[in-house]
């Protein structure tokens, strides 16, 4: 089987599909949640865990491994996989984002960003050679061309001027990424590219096109959780849904709550991330299922663990959410046959339900009172099982023709 989306049902009631994805590093159902493993790890938790919660993939980020531990000791390891002990398939971002975070370090020329390392101020030049370079060596099996992530504050000169120069970073991130395919750690990668333009419909659809006649493996859509209205989103989302190809994953880049998730996959969307789940559950904020209707945005509720009224609650943090029925949604294995998991992933979920039955919110509420980090750990095993029993319950909804 080719690496690519393979789609299984389109849906009669809005633009979700379900499909399949194959990767050199195993298959995954569609529409699929990345964690953010950022720095080669989901904050707190291990890549043994990912596995027992069922996590299909993990998304890191170029610019952070790039700095450290640096692409020396990752090609020690011979790629990433190897030096997390993920076995699993891995997006890695461009470092694009990161680049625009740093305003007041960076500078934007035609070569590339210009940038101060947050670590010690040391100055680096990343171009889409490099970018391509640094996630070759990682062995990402999802990589991503450099791009630069534009504001909603953009004026549309500007706008345009940034769009027009990611798009010939896009070009050059391919040639250079199909020129070095075979010295690669992951010569059977994926190119995504990304498409920017802020909250101009016109100017997205334009790139969008321009980016489809370059050709990519997947089409990303960047540049739309950084501060937008959520509803503006949603009219980007659905205006280039008839301009992608039907036939190439389509990637919400960057953060959203879970009713913004099935909006997206309604719209079109296969693939999101979101720092949210593991944000969130540092701060005490925890996320539970209330109902089965995703078409109501009341599904589901948080719960603010740290307030007193928790203190002596009994209910063990298992309960906090209903079970997903996985019958015709199988959890990623190791095995070639994704479709027929091995005993030892199903007993690994078992392992992880059982972790959390042993603990309840009044305990949770004691660990962070007193700044236990156990309470970290096991709050982001409550949210990352939550955002992917929400991809569950929609590829589900897909399958039975209600999504």
């Amino acid at each position: 089987m080719a690496n690519g989306l393979n789609i299984i049902k389109q849906s009669n009631v809005s633009a979700a599909r379900r499909g399949g994805l194959h990767t050199a590093h195993g298959d995954i159902q569609t529409p699929f949640f990345m964690p953010i493993a950022t720095k080669g790890a989901v904050k707190t938790l291990s890549s043994a865990d990912m596995e027992r919660l069922g996590a299909q993939i993990l998304l890191s980020n170029t610019y952070h491994l790039y700095l450290r531990p640096g692409m020396d000791v990752i090609r020690e390891f011979g790629g990433l996989h190897n030096f997390m002990d993920w076995h699993g398939p891995i997006l890695t971002d461009s470092g694009g984002y990161q680049v625009f975070s740093l305003a007041a370090r960076r500078k934007i020329t035609e070569q590339g960003a210009e940038f101060a390392s947050h670590i010690d101020g040391s100055k680096h030049l990343l171009t889409p050679e490099l970018s391509m370079d640094i996630q070759q060596n990682l062995g990402s099996d999802v990589v991503m061309v450099l791009d630069e992530c534009t504001p909603p504050d953009y004026d549309k000169n500007t706008l345009s001027t940034s769009i027009e120069r990611t798009t010939r970073w896009a070009q050059r991130s391919k040639d250079h990424f199909e020129q070095h395919r075979d010295t690669s750690n992951n010569p059977g990668s994926m190119l995504f590219g990304i498409n920017q333009g802020a909250t101009n419909a016109e100017l997205r659809v334009k790139h969008a096109q321009d980016l489809v006649k370059i050709g990519f493996d997947g089409y990303a859509i960047g540049g739309l959780s950084v501060g937008e209205p959520f509803e503006k989103a949603c009219e980007i989302v659905q205006a280039l849904h008839p301009v992608l190809p039907t036939d190439k994953l389509r990637y919400f880049m960057g953060g959203a709550k879970p009713h913004e998730i099935v909006e997206y996959v309604k719209r079109g969307v296969d693939m999101l991330d979101c720092v949210l789940p593991s944000r969130n559950a540092r701060h005490g904020l925890l996320y539970r299922f209330v109902h089965d209707d995703l078409s109501r945005p009341d599904f589901y509720e948080t719960v603010h663990v740290t307030n007193a009224k928790y203190a002596t609650d009994k209910t063990p943090l298992c309960h906090l959410e209903r079970s997903v029925v996985e019958s015709k949604d199988p959890v990623r294995s190791e095995k070639p046959d994704p479709s027929t998991p091995s005993d030892s992933v199903q007993d690994d979920k078992g392992r992880c339900d059982d972790e959390l039955s042993r603990y309840t919110l009044g305990y949770l509420h004691h660990l962070f009172s007193v700044d236990e980090m156990l309470a970290y750990r096991i709050a982001t095993l409550v949210n990352i099982k939550f955002y992917l029993e929400l991809m569950a319950k929609i590829r589900q909804g897909i399958e039975d023709g209600n999504f």
